[in-house]
C-alpha cells in the first residue's frame, strides 16, 4: 500500500462523493464528520494512528456517508479493491482488523437504535440509513 501525505486542515474524504478504496492512518489525527439536514457540521469521531476508515466504501462502493478532515499532518495508506482482494485470497487473516471494525460500528450501531426505541422514538429507525 502506497502512503499518501495530508496537511492539518485537508479534506481526505468528502460526503456524498464515490467510493471504493479505504483508509490506514499510519501517523496523524482525523476528524470524521457529516452535515446535518440544516447543513450544520456534526463531528462523528476523532481517529488516530492504526485506525482505518471509508472500509464501507471498499466494500460497497457507495457514496462516502462523512467527509474526513486531517486534524494535524497524517501519513494515510490506501487499501484499493486489488489490495483487498488479493489479501482475501492468499491472507484472509490480515482482512480481521477490517472486519472488526464493521463488527464494532454495527453493534454501535444497533446500541444507537435499540436506545431510541427505549427511550419512547415513535418513528422506526433505520440502522443502515446514516452510516460512518
Amino acid at each position: 500500500m502506497k502512503p499518501i501525505f495530508f496537511k492539518k486542515g485537508e479534506e481526505i474524504i468528502q460526503e456524498g462523493t464515490l467510493s471504493d478504496c479505504a483508509y490506514i492512518i499510519e501517523s496523524g489525527k482525523v476528524e470524521v464528520s457529516k452535515r446535518r439536514p440544516n447543513g450544520e457540521k456534526q463531528v462523528m469521531g476523532i481517529l488516530s494512528e492504526g485506525e482505518i476508515f471509508g472500509e464501507m466504501g471498499l466494500i460497497d462502493g457507495l457514496p462516502r456517508s462523512a467527509s474526513v478532515m486531517a486534524l494535524e499532518d497524517c501519513q494515510i495508506s490506501v487499501l484499493t479493491p486489488e489490495t483487498f482482494n488479493s489479501l482475501a485470497q492468499h491472507n484472509p487473516q490480515a482482512l480481521m482488523p477490517i472486519l472488526r471494525v464493521l463488527a464494532t460500528r454495527l453493534r454501535a450501531t444497533l446500541k444507537l437504535v435499540e436506545d431510541l426505541q427505549a427511550s419512547g422514538q415513535t418513528e422506526p429507525v433505520s440502522p443502515f440509513k446514516d452510516r460512518i
